[in-house]
């Protein structure tokens, strides 16, 4: 419980200091949201009068203190006129579609990189290993765009299987989710890899060996339990990735998400609807965080024994 409460306090703090940062930023824009919307030729009374509607004539702590009163009521709208738009009923309709992405992605990324790492440690320096380690290399070292790109050629333009765009069809998310997976899949079953080769040299694995254990049983049953540890940390890291990766990827396949919510939010230069989304973000990330620490301690019982101190 100690060690929970601590998390939890600390993420409640990681929240409020990203909140205050991108406030920074976005006073260090340039451009002011009031002449994008009156124009250059606008007299200098209505530039006035609509920058005190904004708020933007407020001090930054000030500004801060009634976007977080605004969001925890419930009450928050957007920054811009006709001020209309709750803030809250927005973030419902687009968040759960990154979700749906994000869950995708790292869904596939599981199902691909687990059993290819495995099969790469299990038979090290051979033909799959190497195998595996091209195709990682390849989907580190390609950008997301770029493959994102080359899914729509091959299997929307030249195939015609999947639609390329918008999220009209129930099989829209998949290009974008395999697009955030592959990348994601790559740097995992290097990372599976790794742990399997270091686990394998284990005495216990040489001595299950030595009883006449069947190999397939000593990798996934033993050897792949016990190198699970760094695996799920470097998961949970990559969550985040995931995360800020589909800004660039719902612009690509022009998903409605939280991603293209942001880009708009920003270009419009509503400060409101750009703390929230990037509030979103922040507690995505560290709730996954927290999430994957809290399966850390479950399957290490030393982790355990550390936080109850």
């Amino acid at each position: 419980m100690k060690f929970l409460l601590g998390r939890l306090g600390k993420l409640g703090l990681s929240a409020l200091g990203a909140t205050l940062l991108v406030s920074v930023f976005l006073d260090l824009l340039p451009g002011d949201p009031v002449e994008i919307l009156l124009g250059e030729q606008a007299q200098s009374v209505d530039v006035a009068a609509l920058r005190h509607q904004i708020g933007l004539d407020r001090p930054l702590p000030e500004q801060v203190w009634f976007f977080l009163r605004d969001l925890a009521t419930g009450e928050l709208r957007t920054s811009l006129p006709p001020f209309q738009e709750r803030v809250a009923a927005r973030l419902a309709e687009v968040a759960p579609r990154t979700g749906l992405l994000a869950l995708a992605a790292l869904l596939f990324a599981v199902c691909l990189a687990l059993p290819l790492g495995v099969l790469a440690a299990s038979s090290r320096d051979g033909p799959l290993d190497r195998l595996s380690a091209i195709l990682a290399v390849a989907g580190i070292s390609m950008p997301s765009f770029l493959v994102g790109h080359l899914l729509i050629l091959f299997f929307g333009v030249r195939l015609g299987l999947l639609p390329v765009a918008g999220d009209d069809q129930a099989t829209s998310f998949l290009l974008p989710a395999l697009t955030l997976g592959l990348g994601l899949s790559a740097s995992l079953s290097r990372v599976t890899r790794a742990s399997m080769l270091e686990v394998l040299r284990e005495d216990y694995i040489l001595a299950a060996r030595a009883r006449g254990v069947p190999e397939r049983r000593i990798v996934w049953r033993h050897a792949l339990k016990n190198a699970l540890l760094p695996i799920l940390t470097v998961l949970g890291l990559q969550a985040g990735a995931v995360l800020t990766g589909s800004v660039v990827v719902e612009k690509v396949f022009n998903w409605p998400g939280l991603g293209t919510f942001l880009l708009t939010a920003i270009q419009k230069r509503d400060y409101n609807a750009v703390r929230a989304a990037v509030l979103v973000f922040t507690l995505t990330y560290l709730v996954v965080n927290l999430a994957t620490d809290i399966a850390y301690a479950l399957a290490d019982p030393r982790v355990r024994r550390a936080a109850a101190r």
